[in-house]
Protein backbone atom coordinates (compact mmCIF):
# COMPACT_ATOMS: atom_id res chain seq x y z
CA UNK A 1 0.00 0.00 0.00
CA UNK A 2 2.76 2.41 0.08
CA UNK A 3 3.52 2.39 -3.45
CA UNK A 4 2.26 5.03 -5.70
CA UNK A 5 -0.98 3.45 -6.00
CA UNK A 6 -1.35 2.35 -3.32
CA UNK A 7 -1.00 5.28 -1.74
CA UNK A 8 -3.44 6.95 -4.60
CA UNK A 9 -6.03 4.36 -3.97
CA UNK A 10 -5.84 4.92 0.10
CA UNK A 11 -6.39 8.95 -0.95
CA UNK A 12 -9.41 8.13 -2.83
CA UNK A 13 -11.00 5.83 0.26
CA UNK A 14 -9.77 8.11 2.75
CA UNK A 15 -11.26 10.88 0.61
CA UNK A 16 -14.69 9.67 0.14
CA UNK A 17 -16.03 8.14 3.66
CA UNK A 18 -14.11 11.52 5.32
CA UNK A 19 -16.08 13.97 3.39
CA UNK A 20 -19.51 11.81 3.77
CA UNK A 21 -19.25 12.33 7.67
CA UNK A 22 -17.57 15.59 7.37
CA UNK A 23 -14.19 14.67 8.89
CA UNK A 24 -11.45 15.12 6.77
CA UNK A 25 -10.56 11.41 6.71
CA UNK A 26 -7.47 12.66 9.14
CA UNK A 27 -8.58 9.96 11.49
CA UNK A 28 -8.48 7.07 8.93
CA UNK A 29 -4.93 8.28 7.95
CA UNK A 30 -2.72 8.68 10.93
CA UNK A 31 -3.49 5.31 12.34
CA UNK A 32 -2.59 3.78 8.51
CA UNK A 33 0.04 6.36 8.67
CA UNK A 34 1.33 4.99 12.42
CA UNK A 35 1.31 1.25 10.97
CA UNK A 36 2.29 1.64 7.40
CA UNK A 37 5.59 3.80 8.85
CA UNK A 38 6.23 3.29 12.06
CA UNK A 39 10.00 5.16 11.95
CA UNK A 40 8.40 8.16 11.34
CA UNK A 41 7.65 11.14 14.15
CA UNK A 42 4.07 12.17 15.26
CA UNK A 43 5.50 15.73 13.56
CA UNK A 44 6.33 13.98 10.37
CA UNK A 45 2.79 12.45 10.41
CA UNK A 46 0.90 14.23 11.73
CA UNK A 47 2.51 17.18 8.89
CA UNK A 48 1.65 14.70 5.75
CA UNK A 49 -1.84 13.94 7.51
CA UNK A 50 -2.84 17.81 8.16
CA UNK A 51 -1.63 18.52 4.44
CA UNK A 52 -3.90 15.54 3.00
CA UNK A 53 -6.77 17.07 4.72
CA UNK A 54 -6.61 20.21 3.66
CA UNK A 55 -6.72 18.92 -0.26
CA UNK A 56 -9.68 16.71 1.10
CA UNK A 57 -11.50 19.45 2.73
CA UNK A 58 -10.92 22.09 -0.01
CA UNK A 59 -12.19 19.44 -2.65
CA UNK A 60 -15.19 18.56 -0.47
CA UNK A 61 -16.06 21.90 0.17
CA UNK A 62 -16.51 22.99 -3.17
CA UNK A 63 -18.94 20.06 -3.26
CA UNK A 64 -20.63 20.83 -0.96
CA UNK A 65 -20.65 24.96 -1.87
CA UNK A 66 -22.81 24.01 -5.20
CA UNK A 67 -25.02 22.00 -3.25
CA UNK A 68 -25.61 25.34 -1.05
CA UNK A 69 -24.55 23.20 2.40
CA UNK A 70 -22.02 25.14 3.58
CA UNK A 71 -22.72 28.27 6.46
CA UNK A 72 -19.87 30.49 5.38
CA UNK A 73 -20.56 33.23 7.85
CA UNK A 74 -20.28 30.17 10.49
CA UNK A 75 -17.70 28.44 9.26
CA UNK A 76 -15.63 31.23 8.90
CA UNK A 77 -16.61 32.28 12.53
CA UNK A 78 -15.06 28.79 13.74
CA UNK A 79 -12.40 28.73 11.13
CA UNK A 80 -11.37 32.15 12.85
CA UNK A 81 -10.98 30.60 16.26
CA UNK A 82 -9.22 27.26 15.32
CA UNK A 83 -6.37 28.99 14.27
CA UNK A 84 -4.53 29.76 17.79
CA UNK A 85 -4.90 26.30 18.41
CA UNK A 86 -3.81 24.89 15.00
CA UNK A 87 -0.31 26.65 15.22
CA UNK A 88 0.00 25.77 18.98
CA UNK A 89 -0.89 21.61 18.32
CA UNK A 90 1.30 22.11 15.63
CA UNK A 91 4.35 23.48 17.38
CA UNK A 92 3.27 20.85 20.10
CA UNK A 93 4.01 17.96 18.36
CA UNK A 94 7.47 17.60 18.51
CA UNK A 95 7.69 17.93 22.48
CA UNK A 96 5.60 14.58 22.66
CA UNK A 97 6.85 10.88 22.65
CA UNK A 98 5.36 8.48 19.75
CA UNK A 99 3.99 6.26 22.71
CA UNK A 100 2.42 9.20 24.62
CA UNK A 101 0.90 10.47 21.26
CA UNK A 102 -0.55 7.18 20.09
CA UNK A 103 -2.32 6.55 23.60
CA UNK A 104 -4.01 10.05 23.45
CA UNK A 105 -4.89 9.92 20.06
CA UNK A 106 -6.67 6.39 20.66
CA UNK A 107 -8.43 7.14 23.58
CA UNK A 108 -9.30 10.34 21.97
CA UNK A 109 -11.34 8.87 19.44
CA UNK A 110 -13.10 5.85 21.20
CA UNK A 111 -14.04 8.11 23.46
CA UNK A 112 -15.39 9.88 20.80
CA UNK A 113 -16.91 6.67 19.36
CA UNK A 114 -19.08 5.84 23.19
CA UNK A 115 -20.20 9.39 22.69
CA UNK A 116 -21.98 8.73 19.75
CA UNK A 117 -22.92 5.66 20.25
CA UNK A 118 -25.05 6.89 23.40
CA UNK A 119 -26.10 10.00 21.68
CA UNK A 120 -26.61 9.50 17.95
CA UNK A 121 -29.31 12.01 17.45
CA UNK A 122 -28.72 15.79 18.37
CA UNK A 123 -30.27 16.92 21.84
CA UNK A 124 -34.22 18.04 21.71
CA UNK A 125 -33.83 21.73 22.56
CA UNK A 126 -36.80 23.75 23.74
CA UNK A 127 -38.17 26.17 21.43
CA UNK A 128 -37.36 29.15 24.25
CA UNK A 129 -33.75 28.47 24.46
CA UNK A 130 -33.27 28.04 20.35
CA UNK A 131 -34.32 31.76 20.21
CA UNK A 132 -32.81 33.09 23.40
CA UNK A 133 -29.74 34.85 23.01
CA UNK A 134 -28.80 32.40 20.08
CA UNK A 135 -27.65 33.13 16.62
CA UNK A 136 -30.36 32.62 14.07
CA UNK A 137 -29.13 31.19 11.06
CA UNK A 138 -31.28 29.84 7.91
CA UNK A 139 -29.97 27.97 4.89
CA UNK A 140 -31.63 26.43 1.54
CA UNK A 141 -29.69 24.02 -0.44
CA UNK A 142 -30.06 23.84 -4.02
CA UNK A 143 -32.93 21.54 -4.67
CA UNK A 144 -35.16 23.52 -1.99
CA UNK A 145 -34.49 22.03 1.66
CA UNK A 146 -34.45 24.55 3.65
CA UNK A 147 -33.08 24.52 7.38
CA UNK A 148 -33.62 26.47 9.91
CA UNK A 149 -31.84 26.42 13.68
CA UNK A 150 -29.86 28.06 16.01
CA UNK A 151 -26.80 28.05 18.04
CA UNK A 152 -25.05 30.08 20.98
CA UNK A 153 -21.98 31.47 19.19
CA UNK A 154 -19.64 31.93 22.36
CA UNK A 155 -19.23 28.12 22.59
CA UNK A 156 -19.00 27.22 19.05
CA UNK A 157 -16.18 29.95 19.21
CA UNK A 158 -15.08 28.12 22.52
CA UNK A 159 -14.99 24.93 21.43
CA UNK A 160 -13.18 25.70 18.11
CA UNK A 161 -10.32 26.80 19.99
CA UNK A 162 -9.90 23.61 21.57
CA UNK A 163 -10.62 21.48 18.13
CA UNK A 164 -7.81 23.51 16.65
CA UNK A 165 -4.97 22.09 19.07
CA UNK A 166 -6.79 18.90 19.47
CA UNK A 167 -6.56 18.54 15.72
CA UNK A 168 -3.60 19.89 14.73
CA UNK A 169 -1.89 18.43 17.78
CA UNK A 170 -3.28 14.93 16.09
CA UNK A 171 -3.04 15.59 12.66
CA UNK A 172 -6.98 14.59 12.48
CA UNK A 173 -8.36 17.76 10.95
CA UNK A 174 -10.67 18.28 13.79
CA UNK A 175 -13.56 17.06 11.75
CA UNK A 176 -14.64 13.85 14.10
CA UNK A 177 -14.44 16.43 16.61
CA UNK A 178 -16.13 19.34 14.86
CA UNK A 179 -19.31 16.91 13.60
CA UNK A 180 -20.45 16.13 16.76
CA UNK A 181 -20.28 19.69 18.04
CA UNK A 182 -21.77 21.33 15.58
CA UNK A 183 -24.52 18.47 15.37
CA UNK A 184 -25.13 17.63 18.96
CA UNK A 185 -24.12 20.79 20.42
CA UNK A 186 -24.93 23.55 18.57
CA UNK A 187 -28.48 22.28 16.90
CA UNK A 188 -26.94 22.07 13.58
CA UNK A 189 -28.74 19.87 10.68
CA UNK A 190 -26.29 16.93 10.55
CA UNK A 191 -25.69 17.69 6.35
CA UNK A 192 -24.94 20.89 7.15
CA UNK A 193 -23.07 20.26 10.18
CA UNK A 194 -20.43 18.50 7.73
CA UNK A 195 -20.40 20.63 5.20
CA UNK A 196 -19.44 23.20 6.75
CA UNK A 197 -17.02 21.59 9.06
CA UNK A 198 -15.56 20.64 6.11
CA UNK A 199 -15.39 24.26 5.04
CA UNK A 200 -13.90 24.83 8.03
CA UNK A 201 -11.06 21.75 7.94
CA UNK A 202 -9.72 23.73 4.68
CA UNK A 203 -8.88 26.59 6.68
CA UNK A 204 -7.69 25.15 9.68
CA UNK A 205 -5.76 22.61 7.79
CA UNK A 206 -3.99 24.61 5.60
CA UNK A 207 -2.52 26.82 8.68
CA UNK A 208 -1.54 23.95 10.43
CA UNK A 209 0.36 22.32 7.57
CA UNK A 210 2.25 25.90 6.80
CA UNK A 211 3.60 25.47 10.62
CA UNK A 212 4.93 22.12 9.80
CA UNK A 213 5.92 23.41 6.63
CA UNK A 214 7.96 26.24 8.13
CA UNK A 215 9.48 23.90 11.06
CA UNK A 216 11.34 21.74 7.82
CA UNK A 217 9.00 19.01 8.77
CA UNK A 218 7.36 17.89 5.98
CA UNK A 219 9.88 17.34 3.42
CA UNK A 220 10.31 13.18 4.07
CA UNK A 221 7.13 12.93 3.17
CA UNK A 222 6.28 15.56 0.43
CA UNK A 223 5.99 12.38 -2.14
CA UNK A 224 3.24 10.85 0.23
CA UNK A 225 1.13 13.77 -0.06
CA UNK A 226 1.61 14.23 -3.28
CA UNK A 227 0.13 10.35 -4.23
CA UNK A 228 -2.17 11.07 -1.21
CA UNK A 229 -3.51 14.16 -2.31
CA UNK A 230 -4.31 13.16 -5.70
CA UNK A 231 -6.53 10.45 -4.34
CA UNK A 232 -8.43 12.75 -1.72
CA UNK A 233 -8.66 14.92 -4.36
CA UNK A 234 -11.25 12.50 -6.39
CA UNK A 235 -12.79 11.02 -3.27
CA UNK A 236 -13.76 14.20 -2.10
CA UNK A 237 -16.23 14.59 -4.61
CA UNK A 238 -17.32 11.03 -4.79
CA UNK A 239 -18.63 11.13 -0.88
CA UNK A 240 -19.66 14.64 -1.32
CA UNK A 241 -22.16 13.20 -3.79
CA UNK A 242 -23.19 9.84 -1.61
CA UNK A 243 -23.98 12.41 0.89
CA UNK A 244 -26.90 12.92 -1.37
CA UNK A 245 -28.69 8.95 -0.29
CA UNK A 246 -27.39 9.17 3.27
CA UNK A 247 -29.22 9.71 6.38
CA UNK A 248 -28.20 12.11 9.18
CA UNK A 249 -28.49 9.24 11.35
CA UNK A 250 -26.60 7.12 9.17
CA UNK A 251 -23.76 9.18 8.89
CA UNK A 252 -23.56 10.18 12.95
CA UNK A 253 -23.23 5.90 13.12
CA UNK A 254 -20.93 5.34 10.29
CA UNK A 255 -18.52 8.19 11.96
CA UNK A 256 -19.05 6.72 15.65
CA UNK A 257 -18.20 3.05 14.38
CA UNK A 258 -14.87 4.37 12.32
CA UNK A 259 -14.12 6.33 15.62
CA UNK A 260 -13.75 2.95 17.47
CA UNK A 261 -12.64 0.74 15.33
CA UNK A 262 -9.17 3.23 14.98
CA UNK A 263 -9.25 4.22 18.66
CA UNK A 264 -9.14 0.80 19.76
CA UNK A 265 -6.65 -0.16 17.02
CA UNK A 266 -4.06 2.38 17.80
CA UNK A 267 -4.91 1.51 22.13
CA UNK A 268 -4.13 -1.90 21.48
CA UNK A 269 -1.01 -1.24 19.37
CA UNK A 270 0.33 1.27 22.20
CA UNK A 271 -0.28 -1.03 25.67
Amino acid sequence: MSGTIGLVGLGVLVGAFGTLIGAGGGFVLVPVLLILYPQDSPALVTGISLAVVFFNATSGSVAYARMGRVDFRSGLMFAAATIPGAVLGALATSWIPRRTFDIAFGALLTAGAIYLFLRPKGPATPAARRHAGRFQRTLVERDGTAHTWSYNPYLGVGISVLVGFASSLLGIGGGIIHVPVLAQLLDFPVHIATATSHFTLAIMALVGTLVHLAQGELAPGFARIVRLAIGVVAGAQIGAALSKRVGGIWIMRGLAVALGLVGVRILVAAL
